[in-house]
């Protein structure tokens, strides 16, 4: 299976959740730590992260997740804001998946689609032998496919 390489998603009070559900999802690896574990206080001034982690799945492919200040709600819809030099996009960009049977990916649907909003249903299209894109129970869309022989 083919995915990006590694993922970075911003969440507001829910990259614990996030990382524990996308866990569930591809398996590997998890890691998650805190601000507190540095000995740092979790209101420091411009401590963006106050909770960062990863998965790491089988394949190679790394979901990297951290909490930025605000409300806790799932991230909002295309907007960046500089913060301390660097740009945090709250709507994180379309993650692709790309596998080799419709079976392999479709399994992977049926573990993203656990709460989510489905923007076009998985299964044959005029393009791909599969072909499916939803929008996951954080606000991450999710499009998966099987590549067209030749493709």
């Amino acid at each position: 299976m083919s995915i990006s390489t590694v993922t970075h998603l911003n969440f507001h009070g829910q990259a614990l959740a996030a990382l524990e559900f996308y866990h569930s999802v591809f398996g590997g690896q998890i890691t998650v730590t805190t601000y507190g574990d540095f000995g740092m206080p979790a209101e420091l001034p411009g401590a963006a992260h106050v909770v960062f982690g990863q998965v790491v799945a089988d394949s190679g492919f790394r979901v990297m997740a951290y909490d930025v200040p605000g409300e806790e709600r799932p991230v909002a819809a295309g907007t960046t804001r500089r913060e301390n030099g660097t740009t945090l996009t709250e709507e994180p960009f379309f993650v692709s998946v790309r596998g080799e049977t419709a079976e392999e990916v479709g399994a992977l649907w049926e573990r993203l689609a656990d709460g989510a909003t489905v923007v076009e249903p998985y299964g044959p299209s005029p393009w791909a032998p599969a072909f499916g894109m939803l929008t996951d129970r954080f606000g991450v869309t999710w499009i998966l496919d099987v590549a067209a022989e030749g493709a």
